[in-house]
């Protein structure tokens, strides 16, 4: 299981991009990667198709996912990155995200 989700936002914490902050667009649970907004950008050469009506190629650029274990999760309200704490609701035992240098729930 993966402590970070989608709409998260994320500093990386090694690489290219060390230093940089995003939003996490999707998580990857099989592969335990994410992508992330504007972070590992690439460059796709894209074929001319006929068939599709795409006539000309192209290149665009995108964002390829980044291992979960290069990024911390930023807490909304005291704006530090933090490992995610859990704590367990009395009323419907599941299990709620905290930060752990404030104590606010994600």
């Amino acid at each position: 299981m993966l402590n970070i989700k989608k709409n998260d936002l994320v500093v990386v914490l090694s690489g290219k991009d060390k230093g940089k902050k995003g939003k996490v667009l999707d998580v990857l649970h099989k592969q335990k990667q994410v992508i992330v907004q504007q972070i590992n950008i690439i460059t796709k050469h894209i074929k001319p198709k006929k068939s599709k009506g795409q006539v000309n190629g192209k290149i665009c650029t995108t964002e390829a996912a980044i291992h979960v274990s290069k990024v911390m999760i930023i807490c909304p309200h005291c704006k530090e990155s933090f490992r995610i704490k859990y704590n367990i609701s009395k009323d419907s035992r599941k299990r709620i995200r905290a930060c752990r240098v404030c104590g606010a729930i994600i």
